[in-house]
């Protein structure tokens, strides 16, 4: 007969723990017999349930003595005692035969420190310490494996036809491949829908950026339902407008100010930084294109004879880096710079800067997936005064973006 729980030895236990502000689970903490209890009770029933049914069916199955089973649970390591038939047929639910982890509490807690930047080691470390559980590096990469059926679902599924703004840009790292450590760019696109919330559309993995990827990026997301883009926001890599306007060929594009300044800089010296900065405030500061025209035409004729590439830069890109000019301030604002992808990719970093280098690009992707999700949890609201926003947006573009007017300020 099998042993009954002495709960009053439990109870008594459990009191001490809680007087000494020791927690009831963990390693040598009292959860754990419970659970044990709990289990081996549960496939008892199992078995003798079985045994019904083939007696019902005039088999002559009964027990046969008793093995053991280690389970490792976020409660420590259980060794459960179970009881088996004669004739192996049976197959218990509560705890599958080959099963060695109990339910999906030990697989979260291991996906949710890995995806807070833990390494496999500090994640192998902590459950040994903490639960007296000792999890290999490989069974800790296998429970992490398992989000990639939510990572296929999550890169295949449909999106909005619509996004008034987007903004695409890409964050690089270092991954081994054959043998030597190679630079992977993770390419990021960031939309607002209609209500004005944000969100993750498309990560993508490649070995260099490019416009040619960036091509495949964006015909993916002509490929799960986006049929039209107002604004696009990007850095001013050589090709990306182009294959932007390839697939969405009535988006508007606007270059980063913020981008454009920082490219400029690299070929102004040390000593004329500022007071050439101090002039070009003038141009992306200005209230109406016009105004910024005048002050680039001062600009060049002060500065030229020492920087005309850089004059010539802002020349040939003058028509993108300025379409924020025909919006009003809450228009502009979102849309002038890159800095909210620029935020996203800062928050990623915050999490990865512990990773120099990623065993593979599967692992690389696997973890930024991870971090983001955390990321968009955060995300509730819609934009500041976005009401506001979408009805300008609706008087630029009344043909393509449609809203609800009887919408109130978001503000």
């Amino acid at each position: 007969m099998k042993k009954k729980m002495d709960w009053e030895s439990f109870e008594q236990a459990a009191l001490i723990k809680l007087k000494n502000g020791e927690k009831l689970e963990g390693k040598d903490g009292v959860m754990a017999p419970l659970i044990k209890h709990l289990l081996e009770t549960a496939l008892g029933g199992e078995l003798d349930a079985h045994l019904k049914e083939e007696k019902a069916k005039n088999k002559k199955n009964r027990k046969n003595g008793k093995g053991k089973k280690g389970l490792k649970t976020s409660y420590g390591k259980i060794e459960l005692e179970t009881s088996r038939d004669r004739e192996g047929s049976f197959d218990p639910k509560i705890i599958k035969k080959r099963q060695t982890t109990l339910g999906d509490g030990l697989d979260s807690k291991i996906i949710s420190m890995y995806s807070r930047g833990m390494s496999y080691e500090d994640i192998r470390v902590h459950f040994e310490e903490l639960y007296g559980l000792e999890l290999s590096k490989a069974h800790i990469s296998g429970i992490t494996d398992k989000v990639w059926t939510e990572i296929t679902a999550w890169q295949n599924r449909r999106l909005d036809k619509v996004y008034p703004i987007i903004w695409m840009d890409a964050i690089h790292y270092k991954v081994r491949h054959e043998g030597q450590i190679e630079s992977r760019a993770v390419y990021i696109v960031l939309g607002v829908d209609k209500t004005g919330h944000k969100d993750l559309l498309a990560l993508h993995t490649s070995e260099n950026e490019g416009a040619k990827f960036w091509l495949q990026v964006l015909t993916d997301l002509q490929n799960r339902g986006v049929e039209d883009i107002l604004i696009a926001c990007i850095d001013n890599l050589s090709g990306f407008s182009e294959a932007i306007e390839s697939i969405f060929p009535k988006t508007e594009v606007q270059l980063c100010i913020v981008h454009q300044i920082r490219n400029s800089l690299k070929f102004i010296t040390s000593e004329d930084q500022k007071p050439f900065l101090k002039d070009l405030k003038l141009v992306y500061q200005a209230s109406t294109e016009e105004i910024a025209l005048k002050k680039l035409d001062a600009l060049e004729k002060k500065w030229v004879s020492k920087y005309s590439v850089v004059i010539k830069s802002w020349r040939a890109n003058w028509e993108r880096l300025t379409a924020y000019f025909k919006y009003a301030h809450p228009i502009r604002k979102i849309i002038y710079t890159t800095n909210t992808v620029e935020g996203f990719n800062r928050q990623l970093r915050k999490i990865t800067k512990s990773k120099a280098v990623f065993p593979n690009e599967d692992a690389l992707l696997k973890l930024i997936w991870l971090v983001s999700q955390n990321i968009l949890k955060k995300w509730t609201s819609p934009l500041q005064k976005w009401a506001l926003t979408a009805q300008q947006l609706y008087i630029h573009f009344p043909d393509r973006f449609k809203i609800d007017l009887n919408m109130g300020d978001d503000s």
